[in-house]
């Protein structure tokens, strides 16, 4: 099966593109993990990203790894329609994927074609390694994250928020270093990436 990924820095700004993409959204339950953001003091965008989930008619099941039962993470991540993951601490996030057996069951789902929602932390969790964004979020959140490889759907590196305060600078530092060795998509606030299968463009809303 041909993976389906929509990686955006800011959900809210794109959700308007995702049924071009994904048809037929209206009914269809979405695990929404907002792991990444628990251990973030701003976490305005995971409400924001579930309004405009159900905005598009689609059911909102969240699903916060950290604390959540083995039965129910494997129930949510292989039952429900559509995986999405928000944004926050990348490191904290593959700490408890990885935790938890998630990652496991998240790559398998999407290897077999479920449609995958990446929102910023979400969206650089698909690369090989996310060991890029550590300038951007700190892995001393994750003091018990020892593989620093991410979930390799894609051979690029999202690099989130480029233009956008308050991490423009940070996200410019983050290309400088790394673009001489790795393959960077910067996006900004209102782009998505979308991959379709070998197709990945970037959209602008």
């Amino acid at each position: 099966m041909s993976k389906k990924l929509f990686l955006s820095s800011s959900f809210e700004d794109v959700a308007t593109l995702l049924p071009e993409f994904e048809k037929n959204l209206v009914g269809k339950k979405v695990t929404f993990i907002p792991t990444a953001s628990i251990v973030e003091q701003v976490a305005f965008f995971v409400e924001s990203g579930k309004k405009s989930l159900e905005e598009l008619g689609l059911i909102v099941d969240e699903l916060e790894l950290s604390t959540a039962t083995a039965e129910e993470i494997e129930s949510k991540i292989t039952n429900n329609d559509i995986i999405y993951v928000t944004g926050g601490n990348t490191f904290f996030l593959l700490q408890e994927m990885i935790r938890t057996g998630a990652d496991k069951l998240i790559i398998n789902e999407v290897n077999s074609g479920k449609l995958y929602i990446g929102e910023s932390a979400g969206a650089v969790i698909t690369a090989p390694s996310i060991e890029y964004i550590k300038s951007m979020d700190s892995p001393e959140k994750a003091p018990d994250l020892i593989d620093i490889k991410g979930f390799g759907f894609v051979d690029f590196h999202v690099l989130p928020h480029y233009t956008n305060q308050p991490f423009m600078k940070i996200a410019h530092k983050v290309f400088e270093d790394y673009s001489s060795e790795l393959i960077l998509k910067p996006i900004s606030n209102n782009e998505v990436i979308l991959v379709d299968g070998k197709e990945t463009v970037t959209k602008a809303n």
